[in-house]
């Protein structure tokens, strides 16, 4: 059996080669030809979670599961938030084919999906990025929206931790040769900008309606639950919103359940999936002004291809 460290993985799986392997699993998924149910997520007293999240990519395939912790108060530290491997099988005698490690699959292929969603949703002109949130994360989704849009010229971030941000600006302009500021309020981050991605574990929503320019693209990654949520309801009510899964937003995300509770917004708010509008089943971005967002929660077919393309 084949295990892949982290380190492998980084050197292996880079952003252009996972942004395709995104669209094909987004894909693969609408088509019916891949398969997962809802992940199972095990949470503790003090907020961590321990996950389960299987999929099937088919017969001549394969299919596993990605197994991680969650402990995101690891924001800042020296350990990961995400901990966990991806376990692979194949499809056709079942056996086990190895295990490649979760974070680094998931710190990319997080960055990627939104990467996919950005080039279909974002203004092709778009030169402005905000990015809410400096840790693994932030770093992945810098490196996916440049590689979507390689014309973005300013680059804006903000953090609870002035620290990681100051080391966030450090080395993403040594690696990226961008300039990028840090600002001091979320406010002053995502104002005018065109491309705006949050990425923190923030149990409250702090991105408003107000702060977003008409004719922005948000990608909202950070929280996952029911309860939690990045963008306030006046933004979600204002934009065009799309799901990784539209049968997972339903059930599993803050930034759809708790504007639907309010009254703000009814089931027919969410324009579709990614792997829709990839297909042509959903409608993209219809003008310039339209304020669209992704709201992710992951999903296992993401994890697994992953794994396919790290083991085969």
């Amino acid at each position: 059996m084949k295990i892949v460290e982290k380190e492998e993985v980084f050197a292996r799986l880079d952003m252009a080669t996972c942004i395709g392997l995104m669209r094909e699993a987004m894909m693969l998924l609408e088509e019916g030809k891949a398969m997962q149910p809802v992940r199972s997520i095990c949470k503790f007293p003090q907020g961590e979670a321990f996950g389960f999240m299987p999929a099937y990519l088919g017969k001549e395939d394969c299919f596993g599961a990605k197994v991680l912790s969650a402990f995101p108060q690891n924001a800042g530290t020296g350990y990961p938030s995400h901990i966990g491997y991806v376990i692979l099988f194949e499809s056709v005698h079942g056996t086990c084919v190895g295990m490649a490690d979760a974070g680094a699959i998931t710190q990319i292929r997080t960055g990627a999906v939104s990467g996919v969603a950005t080039d279909l949703l974002a203004r092709k002109d778009a030169k402005k990025l905000c990015i809410i949130g400096t840790g693994a994360q932030g770093r992945s989704h810098l490196e996916a929206m440049l590689t979507v849009r390689p014309q973005i010229e300013e680059v804006r971030v903000y953090d609870l931790n002035p620290q990681s941000a100051e080391r966030y600006r450090e080395e993403m302009e040594a690696k990226f040769g961008r300039k990028i500021t840090i600002c001091s309020s979320v406010r002053e981050a995502a104002q005018d900008c065109d491309i705006v991605c949050t990425v923190t574990p923030s149990k409250e929503a702090y991105l408003t309606r107000d702060m977003i320019r008409p004719g922005a693209h948000v990608n909202a990654v950070g929280t996952f639950s029911p309860t939690t949520r990045e963008a306030a309801s006046d933004l979600v009510a204002a934009s065009a919103l799309y799901a990784d899964q539209v049968e997972a937003m339903k059930k599993e995300s803050g930034e759809y359940l708790i504007p639907l509770s309010e009254g703000l917004i009814t089931e027919a708010h969410i324009r579709g999936s990614i792997g829709q509008v990839l297909l042509g089943q959903a409608p993209g971005r219809t003008d310039d002004d339209q304020i669209t967002l992704f709201d992710a929660l992951g999903l296992a077919v993401e994890d697994v291809i992953c794994g396919r393309y790290l083991l085969a």
